[in-house]
């Protein structure tokens, strides 16, 4: 269950994706302060108890700087500056809510792209966007442009269309990258939490190896002193024997002379 901080997050970020979607006047602020929010409540649920999983707060990260980096662009003076800055834009890649189709955010990328694509032609090409009221002279002029100027047009496509391909594909590579590391450091932590079990295991069957050997070595030391023992007991009545059969031998069969 999501918290009620999250489900506010959540229908801010809503919010603001539909704004960013709409066409916005210099005098617009609601966007902006609303991003702001976002940020501030993004941090609140990295620190909250019951904070989604961290690829939930991935994907809330990317979504809120892309609005960011969206809100940052618009603020650029020129529109080729504005063209580059929305194609290196990153985003998000699951839906905000259950009825989008597509994630609200990678419309709003793919509009503003050819908002500031169609911006920065018409200044190439030397014409200006007066809205719906264009004239058909401007439409006549546009198509009478020579050629080398619309191949000039075409290739910036091509080359802006380049760079945002080469974007996705370090994004994936780098997802794929952290994926790959993820899995490796488990698989490495499952081997080493292995390799200390089989340790811990080796250490109690070394102490308790240690302890019959250390209970065999008394049973030794006790056994050898009782050999001992018996053994000097034998060597003095021997000794005592031989010493007394002396004796006698020499009293019963005295010196012959």
């Amino acid at each position: 269950m999501a918290s009620r901080l999250e489900i506010n997050f959540i229908r801010l970020l809503s919010l603001c994706e539909g704004l960013a979607s709409e066409k916005r006047g210099e005098t617009e602020w609601r966007l902006e302060k609303y991003v702001g929010a976002l940020e501030e409540m993004l941090v609140a649920l990295r620190k909250c108890h019951s904070k989604p999983t961290a690829e939930v707060l991935t994907e809330y990260s990317r979504k809120v700087d892309f609005l960011k980096g969206l809100l940052e662009a618009e603020k650029l003076s020129s529109k080729t500056e504005k063209a580059l800055a929305n194609q290196f834009l990153a985003p998000g890649r699951t839906p905000t809510i259950a009825n989008e189709r597509m994630p609200a955010t990678k419309t709003v990328h793919m509009q503003t792209k050819a908002r500031c694509n169609e911006e920065m032609r018409d200044e190439l090409l030397g014409t200006g966007v007066s809205g719906k009221g264009t004239s058909n002279k401007d439409l006549r002029n546009r198509r009478g442009l020579p050629l080398d100027e619309r191949q000039s047009a075409a290739e910036l496509e091509a080359v802006l269309q380049h760079h945002h391909n080469l974007q996705e594909k370090l994004a994936d590579d780098m997802l794929n990258l952290a994926k790959n590391l993820k899995n490796n450091s488990l698989a490495a932590q499952n081997i080493i939490k292995q390799d200390n079990q089989t340790l811990s295991q080796s250490m109690r069957q070394a102490d308790l190896n240690f302890e019959k050997l250390k209970t065999e070595s008394e049973r030794l030391e006790q056994h050898t002193k009782k050999s001992v023992n018996w053994l000097l007991w034998l060597m003095l009545i021997l000794v005592s024997f031989t010493f007394i059969s002396m004796i006698l031998f020499i009293r019963i069969f005295p010196r012959l002379r």
